[in-house]
């Protein structure tokens, strides 16, 4: 346990949403950062930095270079929720063929543990770097993303609920104890998380909820729970007939994935942490593309060592860095732990109340 009291130094804020435009952001009242732009900087090093070493250690992962961007033809970009738009170039060198700056690097890092030759439960981490141009920017979204992309070789009997459920107590470990760290060097602006995480399956959550839409829904469980992890996400659910989130059909195990969430008081959000699964094999990867009516990617390179097993087994996600910064320290904007692009009525508000975007 930690020298002082959540309660005394984390009272609960109260907000105020401003409309901007077309933005929605979110100012606590009153708000202060409490570390300036400088010691903030250093805190986001020192947070980076310490992560990654333990979360290698604790997952048995080693540290490799990752694409900024891959081919179209081979199928390795993630669709995401399907919708997203890629940001694409050409190369003069290889007029024939069109680039994707990467939107996930899920499928990449399972053919990197081939490649690499990683043994059973070895597996890989990577600094993931992204631009999502559709992305509606607010408190916790950016067109920037960066992450930590890993993955992990399991054996097919692992892939389990209870296997998944394991990965994410141990990564819940690594932040708790992040907690700890950075609590010795920022005492005054760390931010005390719960002591363990709760599972829930997406559609217990729609039963518990039916009148809420999935981010009330997220949130109602988040401010009861403090951290939580929603299970099974991608199909459509039964009450709504919509799924919890949109899921690429690709790459995780609709039955075997879910997001990690947090409650973060000052901005009273459910504050997405990490998205992670078991990958698909080779009999969801032809289910999940028919029942998303992409049958067609089936052609591609990729889903076809799938489907020939010619792939290892593997578990895997992303955690992001900026917004592991922003918990731990207890910020009101990501723009205050990334440097970004931000609409100009955004940085005015933002400066206004006093929230220092970087």
């Amino acid at each position: 346990m930690l020298p002082f009291s959540f309660y005394s130094l984390l009272p609960m804020i109260q907000l105020c949403a401003l409309e901007v435009t077309n933005m929605h952001i979110q100012i606590p009242k009153d708000y202060n950062p409490v570390l300036t732009v400088r010691e903030t900087q250093e805190a986001i090093k020192y947070i980076r930095d310490t992560f990654q070493h333990e979360f290698g250690k604790q997952l048995h992962l080693s540290r490799i270079s990752a694409p900024l961007f891959v081919s179209k033809s081979s199928g390795l970009n993630g669709n995401l929720s399907g919708v997203e738009r890629p940001i694409a170039f050409d190369m003069k060198e290889i007029p024939e063929e069109t680039f994707e700056v990467v939107q996930s690097l899920a499928k990449w890092k399972r053919l990197a543990l081939k490649k690499y030759n990683f043994d059973l439960h070895e597996g890989l981490y990577t600094n993931m770097n992204a631009i999502r141009r559709d992305e509606e920017v607010d408190n916790t979204h950016s067109v920037y993303v960066d992450q930590w992309d890993w993955e992990r070789v399991i054996a097919k009997e692992e892939r389990t609920i209870e296997t998944l459920e394991k990965t994410v107590k141990r990564i819940f470990k690594v932040i708790k104890h992040m907690e700890h760290e950075v609590w010795y060097k920022y005492p005054k602006a760390v931010f005390r998380l719960p002591e363990e995480v709760f599972f829930i399956d997406a559609q217990d959550l729609e039963n518990m909820y039916p009148n809420l839409d999935t981010k009330e829904r997220e949130l109602a469980i988040t401010r009861e729970k403090k951290c939580v992890f929603i299970e099974r996400i991608g199909r459509p659910l039964k009450i709504s007939q919509k799924p919890h989130d949109g899921r690429a059909p690709d790459y995780d195990d609709w039955e075997l994935n879910g997001d990690l969430f947090f409650y973060l008081p000052s901005l009273d959000m459910a504050l997405e942490i990490s998205s992670m699964g078991i990958r698909v094999d080779e009999d969801s990867i032809v289910q999940q593309c028919i029942e998303a009516g992409c049958k067609e990617r089936l052609d591609l390179p990729y889903h076809k060592m799938v489907q020939n097993k010619e792939l290892p087994y593997t578990i895997g996600g992303g955690i992001g860095q900026s917004r592991l910064c922003m918990l731990l320290l207890n910020k009101a904007h990501v723009g205050e732990v990334q440097a970004s692009i931000w609409p100009e009525e955004m940085i005015a508000i933002c400066e206004k109340n006093n929230i220092p975007l970087l």
